[in-house]
């Protein structure tokens, strides 16, 4: 899946392979915890486990079932990870004999409820790049302030998309009931994953769009915008020169559009740009983070983007997606982020905090200007 990048700097070359000692992921609860209540709070560290595996492990121990621990997220193998779990208090004193390998317990407490799916606010990264010589560690820090000023794409990861990056495909079958999957959670991951990439593809248009406006004259945009999109149903507000002018000059690069959904950012309420909305407006509170574009994966409830926004958007929703569907953050803004350079090892450290469900490995693919996949070990020289 080719995908547009936000940037357009050279790439940069580094070498990075994710491994618990060079990735690192620590959650950001969604709530403080109250001290008391039904359920206990353990704050685990685990390395070269996944979340799944860790259930398996304090069910087996501990004699409960996999769905009596609460969990808020899930956390890759390949990553020293730091996360929070929720269990029947009366598992305490069990909890103090256990010695699994790989796991250590960093804290203990208690919540009156337990831990569910997305009770977080978002998770803390330190990676570390090797094979950085002096003149990459320069463009790496420009590159990191710029992502940090103007924020970045918020793609789903090659990880939606499985070893194959082909989920998508097998999610598609299923919807035109070429396939059957009889398991129900793998059907619907699949499906999502289907969801998942007509979304990137979204995004992708209309950073491709948004770098035309930016960096086309201005008396050329319409020409220019009807020979990219190549069809017949082009919005029109890209024909009109005094709209065109208009987008060209909002402070932000990422061009918003009528009918966008926009949301409150990092979380609030979702709303609609109409025929009122003053878009110089709305792109400068989006230029102070103070929203961010939201895109639509596919579904019965999802809100639909209207005028010239969505005629982009409605070339990639399937009305055949049964689920409920859901309005994402398409922009996300990385927040401390900070590079360290160590010239005498040729390192380079980077630690940011990112929302949750965004990919660390989409600032590093934004960073490295190449496709980042799963063989981390492969050295990102070849991006040249």
């Amino acid at each position: 899946m080719n995908l547009a990048f936000a940037y357009t700097h050279s790439p940069i070359q580094f070498y990075f392979k994710q491994s618990p000692r060079d990735f690192v992921v620590e959650e950001v609860p969604l709530y403080s915890f109250s001290g008391e209540g039904a359920h206990l709070i353990l704050k685990l560290r685990k390395k070269s486990l996944t979340t799944f595996e860790i259930l398996k492990l304090l069910s087996s121990n501990l004699g409960i079932k996999e769905n009596e621990i609460g969990y808020a997220g899930l956390k890759d193998k390949n990553a020293l990870s730091i996360q929070y779990i929720s269990l029947p208090r009366h598992l305490t004193d069990k909890i103090e004999l256990l010695n699994l390998p790989n796991i250590k317990i960093l804290e203990k407490t208690y919540h009156n409820n337990k831990i569910k799916l997305g009770h977080l606010k978002g998770n803390k990264f330190f990676i570390r790049l090797k094979k950085l010589d002096k003149l990459n560690a320069q463009k790496t820090a420009e590159v990191c302030k710029t992502m940090e000023q103007f924020g970045i794409p918020n793609y789903f990861g090659y990880q939606r998309f499985g070893k194959e990056g082909d989920n998508y495909q097998a999610g598609l079958e299923i919807i035109e009931k070429k396939r059957k999957v009889r398991n129900k959670k793998m059907q619907n991951f699949l499906i999502s994953a289907y969801q998942s990439y007509l979304y990137n593809l979204w995004l992708s248009l209309r950073i491709d769009i948004s770098h035309l406006i930016a960096n086309t004259p201005l008396d050329s945009i319409p020409k220019t915008l009807k020979m990219y999109l190549d069809c017949d149903e082009i919005p029109q507000e890209f024909l009109d020169m005094n709209t065109c002018k208009r987008l060209k000059s909002q402070p932000h690069w990422f061009k918003i559009l009528k009918g966008d959904y926009l949301c409150h950012y990092p979380f609030g309420k979702l709303f609609m740009l109409n025929e009122t909305s003053d878009l110089m407006i709305e792109s400068e509170r989006f230029m102070r983070k103070e929203t961010a574009i939201t895109g639509a994966l596919s579904g019965e409830k999802v809100k639909i983007s209207q005028w010239g926004a969505g005629v982009l958007e409605s070339k990639f929703l399937d009305c055949r997606i049964k689920s409920v569907g859901q309005r994402r953050y398409a922009w996300i803004f990385p927040e401390n982020l900070n590079f360290r350079y160590k010239e005498e090892e040729a390192q380079g450290e980077l630690e940011f905090y990112l929302p949750k469900g965004a990919y660390a490995t989409n600032l590093l693919r934004e960073l490295a200007h190449c496709e980042i996949m799963e063989s981390f070990s492969e050295d990102l020289e070849s991006c040249e």
